[in-house]
């Protein structure tokens, strides 16, 4: 078999393991799943009772859910092109702290701003609402700008998976117009230099369904059928 990542579009956090993958070069398929329809099927629960995105489907056909948990399970094969670290240095340790500031913080403080999106809300909640994720937001933004301070990416003078996942959730501001960017310079040069980077187009290409030239090793897109049929092979 060969690893397949089932990513959500519009704009999934999914986005990040994307990027991890065409960094790390392996060979990779992608698998579409429209949200929020595509992850309540049954079929699609099969794979993720939660029925959340992403969920990476190994080559020896073990399914791993939750971003960091997919992040972390690339980064081991990802320490000699110098996306992780080893378990138990110290570098180990930094890109956890920040990979985890970056989903219980960062990712989560946008959950607001989705839920009046998604939901439609309106009125005096509406307001509320957007209100309570604007605080999370820039408040937010300013701690990762501190976190950032003047070095050339999260962690150093290199990228890492922690940079992958960043871009995936950085660009969620152009739907929730409560912060400028500009406004946190380091993020934003950051963002810049992310958005430049040859993985990142390629992932934006992927979820606007243009063709897609990868620099790693994407073998194509594969339906929801074809996973569950391997699934089943794998048995």
């Amino acid at each position: 078999m060969v690893q397949t990542l089932l990513y959500g579009v519009p704009s999934g956090c999914s986005f990040g393991s994307i990027v991890a993958l065409e960094w790390l070069g392996e060979p990779y398929r992608l698998c579409r799943i429209e949200m929020p329809e595509g992850v309540q099927t049954d079929a699609f629960r099969r794979i993720n009772p939660v029925g959340e995105t992403p969920t990476l489907v190994t080559a020896t056909g073990e399914r791993i859910s939750e971003s960091m948990a997919i992040l972390n399970h690339l980064g081991a094969r990802g320490i000699g092109k110098g996306l992780s670290f080893a378990q138990g240095t110290a570098g180990f340790d930094r890109l956890n702290q920040v990979l985890a500031f970056l989903n219980t913080s960062f990712f989560a403080s946008f959950g607001p701003l989705w839920y009046a999106l998604e939901h439609g809300v309106k009125g005096p909640d509406k307001d509320a609402l957007r209100a309570y994720g604007a605080a999370k937001v820039t408040k937010a933004h300013a701690d990762l700008e501190r976190m950032l301070g003047d070095k050339e990416w999260l962690l150093g003078d290199r990228r890492t998976l922690a940079d992958a996942y960043f871009i995936g959730i950085a660009r969620w501001t152009k739907y929730h117009d409560v912060v400028d960017r500009r406004d946190y310079p380091g993020l934003q040069r950051l963002f810049e230099k992310l958005e430049a980077d040859p993985a990142v187009r390629f992932a934006h290409a992927v979820e606007r369904g243009e063709t897609a030239v990868s620099g790693g090793g994407f073998l194509g897109e594969v339906t929801l059928d074809d996973v569950l049929r391997q699934q089943a092979l794998a048995a």
